[in-house]
This record gives C-alpha cells, structure tokens and sequence, in this order.
C-alpha cells in the first residue's frame, strides 16, 4: 500500500469512530429517501383542542419514551420536548391545561439567530438542529418565545438511533420526523389518540382534504403569540 491509500484508512477509522453511535442526522433533512426530500408541497402541522385535553400526560411520557429524553428532577434544566402547561383565565378562574412544544414556525426566530446553521427548517416546515455543528451558544433558546428548546447538560447514554442527542447541543420537538417521513404520526398525536382524548390532530396544512385542514376551515384557532407574525404550525383552538 503506499502512503496515500495508509493516510485514506487512517482517515476513514476517524470518521469511523466519530459516528460510531450511527447517529444519521443528515437524513433529518430529508423524507424517506434522497429522491422523495422534503419539499414546499406540504406544510406539517398539529392542531390542539384544548378543552379535549385533561389532566394527563400521556404526550409528555410518549415523547420521552419515543425520543429518549429524560427528567433529572431539574426543571430548569431538565429536557422539554414537551411539556404540559396550565392556564388560569384571571377573570373566571377557569383552569385548563395544553401541551406546548416548538411550534414550528415559518419564520423561526431560532433560525434567524444561530451562528452556524445547525438550527434549520425543512421545506415541509419542520425545524430541527443538526447536532453535527450545534456550538452549544443556545442563542437560540434565548430567542425562542415560547421557551421550546432546552441545552443538554448531561451525559447521553443508550440514545434512540432516530433521535441523536449529544451533551452540550441544544435540542428540541422534532415532530418526530423519522415517524412522518415513514408514513406516520408522532408519538404525541398517536398516544392522545389511544388514551380516549384525541385532543390532538396531525397532517398536511396545504392538503384541503386533510383533517388538520378541514378543522380548521370549520372553526377559528389561535396561535400563541400571534403578534410575533412567526405562522406556527401549531395551532391550538378552545383556549
């Protein structure tokens, strides 16, 4: 062998081991193959009933089981792909509680702030962070509105292949897209669903015939701070 084809293997064994765990985040990017990637012709979204929305927190635990994150008993550390969150209308006292997670905007602020790129959003309107260049600055955190991103500060072990995480990255909902791009709904929608509340729905915004689209032609929805102008693909109705 000569010196060049010692040199590719060397290089080779360092690519290697860097992503031994085979931790596919380019594949993020794209749908379920490079000749199906991501396109503008759908825009994924989720609406949220919230008077269908008890006490619960079956979307928080099939979050946490799909993705493998997990609580330390630090909230303000702690993971947060998802989180239940409580309202009190100040004038009737009336409770109710909804899920909140990145709301995938079409003009994310977290976007606009990273200084590398590793936030990024899909032409389906995803956002995600790629790992691979994600510095750690959080900026993006600061910039969130609705507090949606949270910084790993501990050791990642026995991680899910579909869902890379790395110690002093940021992270965040992901609208479990390795579920969309094969055909399916997030862990989220799908455990609602099984608990008897089906308070959430999943699909296609530009789809007319899609539910998501029906439901929301029929009745008016909000969007959390809707005076930011971001157009989230979240959208929550009865609050």
């Amino acid at each position: 062998m000569n010196r060049r084809d010692v040199l590719g293997l060397g290089a080779a064994a360092v690519t290697a081991t860097l992503l031994a765990p085979g931790l596919r985040l380019i594949e993020l990017a794209r749908a379920r193959a490079p000749e199906e990637a991501a396109t503008g012709r759908r825009r994924w979204g989720l609406l949220i009933d919230a008077s269908k929305c008890g006490d619960c927190d079956a979307c928080v635990t099939a979050c946490r089981d799909e993705n493998g994150w997990d609580g330390h008993g630090r909230p303000a550390t702690d993971a947060q792909w998802i989180r239940k969150v409580t309202l009190t209308d100040r004038q009737t006292g009336h409770v109710q509680a909804l899920p909140l997670m990145c709301q995938h905007c079409a003009d994310p602020p977290c976007v606009d702030v990273c200084p590398t790129g590793a936030s990024f959003k899909r032409a389906d309107g995803i956002v995600l962070v790629d790992k691979h260049i994600c510095i750690g600055c959080r900026y993006c955190m600061m910039a969130c509105p609705y507090q949606a991103r949270s910084f790993v500060h501990e050791d990642v072990t026995n991680q899910k292949h579909h869902a890379p995480r790395g110690k002093g990255t940021v992270e965040s909902c992901t609208l479990c897209v390795h579920r969309v791009d094969a055909g399916g709904i997030p862990a989220c929608v799908e455990a609602c669903g099984k608990n008897g509340n089906k308070a959430m729905v999943f699909g296609d915004l530009k789809d007319g015939q899609s539910e998501i689209a029906r439901r929301l032609a029929r009745a008016s929805s909000l969007q959390i701070r809707p005076d930011l102008n971001l157009n989230t693909g979240v959208r929550y109705q009865n609050i």
